[in-house]
C-alpha cells in the first residue's frame, strides 16, 4: 500500500472489529483514500463502496474493491505484468519534472515509470486488467521514491530504497465485490444507498491531498500538466474547483455536520484528529442530530507524519518546515441504537480501549 498521510494502518483491526460487532454486511468508506479501511471491511466479508474525490483513489478502489480476486487469471495477468517489466525506459514527463527537475525519483526510475505508463497509454486503456495494472505501477513507484510519503517535498539526500530498480508486481486483490463511487464527498453522500455501517475519515486541516499527493493524480491521469513549484506541483493545483470545502478553516465544521446528517446507516463510524478543526462534543452531537440514539468515543495515540518530525528540505537542503510534536490523538466516534453502540464498546475493551467520556 502507498504511503500516505492520515492512513489507518495501525487502526484497520479495531475498525475491523467494529464492523463485525456491528454485525455490518455492508459499508461505504467515504473519503477512502488508498482504500485499506474498505480493503478490510471487503475482508471482512462486506460489500463496499469506496469513495473519494481523487482520481488516483478511484483506480486503487478499482482494483481492490471493484476487482474480485476470485475471478482474475493470475497466470494471463502475470504475463502483463511480465512484459511490463521487460520495457526498456524511456526518458519523458516523470523523468523530466520528478527525477531531473525534482528529486522525487531516480532518472532510472524515473525513465521505467515513463516506459510503462506510456505502454499502458497506447496499448492497455480497455484492457480488462487495466486498473490493476495502474495500481501496480503506483505501487511499484511508491516502493523507490525519495520521500517522507508525501509529494509537497523529496529528501535532501536520496533514500536507500530509490536506488533499487522499479518493479512492478500484482498488487494483493481481494474476494468479493464492491464498488468505487468517484466525486466529492459533500455531492455523493446524498446519492449513496442506506448501508449498515457508514465509516468516514474527512481531512483533518488545510493541506490537500490533491496536492500531497499530486503525482500519483499526474500519473493517473496522464495529462502531464504545466507544473510549478520546487516538487513540481500540478498547475491545476491552484483552480479553485480543485480546491476541498473540507480544507478551509471557516466552511469545514459545517460541511462536516451535513455529510454526517446525511449518511445513511444503521450505524455511523468517524475519525477525527484531536488537532483538528472541529470538538470532539460537536462530532458527538451531530451523530445524535442525524438521529442515533448512542455514541461511543475512543482515543487511540498516533504517530504523527513523518516530515512534522524531521522537518521539510528543500532540493538545496534547506530546511523550509519547522519540526512538529511526535505524537496526536486519533478518535474513533461510533454511533448507534444503545445496544449495537454498547456491543461495539465491549468488543473495542476487549483490546484493552476504553471510551472516553
Amino acid at each position: 500500500m502507498i504511503k500516505y498521510l492520515g492512513s489507518k494502518r495501525t487502526l484497520v483491526g479495531v475498525l475491523g472489529a467494529i464492523a463485525q460487532a456491528a454485525e455490518a454486511n455492508t459499508a461505504v468508506d467515504l473519503f477512502t483514500g488508498t482504500t485499506r479501511v474498505a480493503q478490510e471491511f471487503k475482508r471482512q466479508g462486506l460489500e463496499v463502496i469506496a469513495s473519494d474525490a481523487a482520481t488516483y483513489s478511484d483506480v486503487l478502489a478499482k482494483c481492490y474493491i471493484e476487482t474480485d480476486a476470485d475471478k482474475i487469471d493470475r497466470n494471463e495477468l502475470q504475463e502483463k505484468i511480465d512484459y511490463l517489466n521487460s520495457l526498456s525506459g524511456l526518458k519523458g514527463y516523470v523523468t523530466e519534472n520528478f527525477c531531473i527537475n525534482a528529486r522525487f525519483f531516480q532518472p532510472k526510475n524515473g525513465e521505467r515509470i515513463d516506459a510503462i505508463r506510456e505502454e499502458l497509454a497506447k496499448s492497455f486503456t480497455k484492457d480488462e486488467h487495466y486498473n490493476i495494472l495502474l495500481t501496480s505501477l503506483m505501487l511499484a513507484a511508491d516502493r523507490v521514491d525519495s520521500t517522507t510519503g508525501q509529494h509537497m517535498a523529496y529528501l535532501k539526500s536520496w533514500s536507500h530504497r530509490s536506488k533499487h530498480d522499479l518493479v512492478l508486481q500484482i498488487p494483493e486483490l481481494i474476494s468479493g465485490t464492491g464498488k468505487s463511487v468517484l466525486g466529492l464527498a459533500e455531492e455523493v453522500v446524498e446519492e449513496l444507498p442506506s448501508v449498515d455501517l457508514f465509516y468516514m475519515d474527512p481531512p483533518y486541516n488545510q493541506h490537500r491531498y490533491f496536492t500531497n499527493y499530486h503525482i500519483w493524480e499526474t500519473l493517473v491521469r496522464w495529462d502531464k500538466p504545466e507544473v510549478y513549484g520546487v516538487s513540481n506541483r500540478r498547475i491545476d493545483s491552484r483552480d479553485l474547483e480543485n480546491h476541498s470545502v473540507f480544507n478551509k478553516r471557516k466552511l469545514m465544521p459545517n460541511a462536516f455536520k451535513d455529510v454526517i446528517m446525511k449518511a445513511k446507516c444503521e450505524t455511523l463510524v468517524v475519525s477525527y484528529n484531536n488537532e483538528s478543526w472541529v470538538e470532539p462534543h460537536d462530532i458527538a452531537q451531530a451523530c445524535l442530530d442525524s438521529g442515533h440514539a448512542s455514541v461511543a468515543l475512543f482515543e487511540f495515540d498516533y504517530k504523527r507524519y513523518i516530515g512534522s518530525q524531521i522537518g521539510i528540505y528543500n532540493k538545496a537542503g534547506d530546511l523550509v518546515g519547522s519540526k512538529g510534536k511526535r505524537e496526536n490523538k486519533e478518535l474513533i466516534f461510533v454511533a448507534g441504537d444503545f445496544e449495537r453502540v454498547e456491543r461495539i464498546e465491549s468488543v473495542v475493551a476487549g483490546r484493552g480501549i476504553e471510551p472516553r467520556t
